[in-house]
């Protein structure tokens, strides 16, 4: 690929995202406490992002807009972190804690640790983490997760009804559990369709039996995304599931100037969140991320807090393969009958989309 077009092509990305804002912010001041029986008002609600920023069309991005919600419906204040590099954790989830934090939530399995120590150091306050379970769970913890393989499942299914050249592609950011979850339904997912249809579409960038395949080892450089996807283009995918975060939208500006590459998104419906790209979204692998973090808080906010996991499923909504939108039309006759039928398997669990990452029932 030409310097160019490399050039073209991250420019548009650029465009796509929005420059982050500081490192932390608040919505109203509290006193903070003990997370107990308060009024809504004086109740603080708080929340630290993962290393992508608030503006990543994804993850952060759902879960500040969930806190937007509680603070708008609930009259609860909050207070923010974003956090630029993992150097950040820990100080800015020890900061929210000072600061009055009634609860604090991490965004993101890279949290884990900080939010685990903070918890264990302050019994008085409510933690919770999103996709990723405790390892060692205390009362004042609540873990949110995803079973996405459920909806990368049917997302897969339809990549290989659509794709024109008989291969589709996935790629992660970081290899953890919560990328790796995707890629497993969305390969199981193809593997349905070739069953089903005696076809024998390949899957480029993940190899779910032997656990490896393509990762650009960060959520924040697009250009990687970029490089990346340029790769599995050039291999033949004309469908391709960018699990990255910010890089995805890397991946997304490729397809575009490829001209005849579609994207499928990941966390939001990328047809909405990115909408400089929707003329390429076929559709999206939807985590409802948003209700999660305004269900625990408003329980915060009640003095119900819960350290009973969350879980996003199929059955219950957490998780759903987002509209068509502009390839509605454009789909095989009886594909959308087929992903109905599909996804009730998955909810009756007649079909089981297994994962090492998935989550218990």
């Amino acid at each position: 690929m030409n310097k160019t077009k490399v050039a073209a092509i991250l420019g548009a990305a650029a465009l796509a995202l929005s420059a982050c804002g500081g490192n932390s912010s608040d919505n109203k001041s509290s006193n903070g406490g003990d997370g107990g029986n308060k009024a809504s008002s004086d109740y603080t609600a708080c929340l630290v992002s993962d290393a992508g920023g608030w503006n990543d069309k994804s993850f952060n991005q759902s879960a500040k807009e969930g806190l937007e919600r509680a603070v708008e419906e609930l009259g609860v204040a909050d207070k923010t972190a974003e956090s630029k590099s993992s150097a950040d954790f820990q100080p800015n989830v020890d900061s929210l804690v000072d600061s009055g934090c009634d609860l604090v939530i991490g965004v993101g399995f890279n949290l884990n640790d900080a939010i685990s120590r903070a918890a264990k150091n302050n019994e008085n306050i409510n933690f919770a983490l999103i996709d990723d379970q405790f390892k060692d769970p205390l009362s004042n913890e609540r873990a949110l997760v995803f079973n996405t393989q459920e909806a990368a499942y049917l997302a897969g299914y339809s990549a290989a009804a659509m794709t024109k050249t008989g291969k589709v592609a996935t790629f992660g950011g970081i290899q953890i559990p919560s990328v790796t979850i995707f890629m497993d339904g969305f390969v199981d997912g193809v593997a349905r369709y070739n069953a089903d249809h005696g076809t024998n579409v390949e899957v480029l960038g993940w190899d779910k039996d032997a656990q490896t395949g393509q990762f650009t080892n960060t959520f924040d450089d697009q250009s990687k995304g970029t490089e990346t996807a340029q790769q599995l283009i050039n291999q033949g995918a004309d469908i391709i599931m960018p699990v990255a975060g910010p890089v995805g939208l890397g991946a997304a500006a490729a397809a575009q100037t490829e001209g005849d590459v579609l994207i499928i998104g990941v966390d939001s419906d990328w047809y909405e969140s990115a909408p400089n790209y929707k003329d390429i979204i076929l559709t999206s692998v939807q985590k409802d991320i948003g209700s999660a973090v305004f269900d625990t808080v408003q329980a915060g906010s009640e003095g119900n807090f819960s350290s009973e996991n969350y879980l996003g499923t199929l059955e219950n909504g957490g998780v759903k393969l987002a509209p068509f939108h502009d390839f509605e039309s454009e789909l095989p006759e009886g594909l959308q009958d087929e992903l109905d039928a599909i996804q009730q398997e998955i909810i009756d669990g007649k079909t089981v989309v297994e994962s090492d990452a998935a989550f218990e029932k």
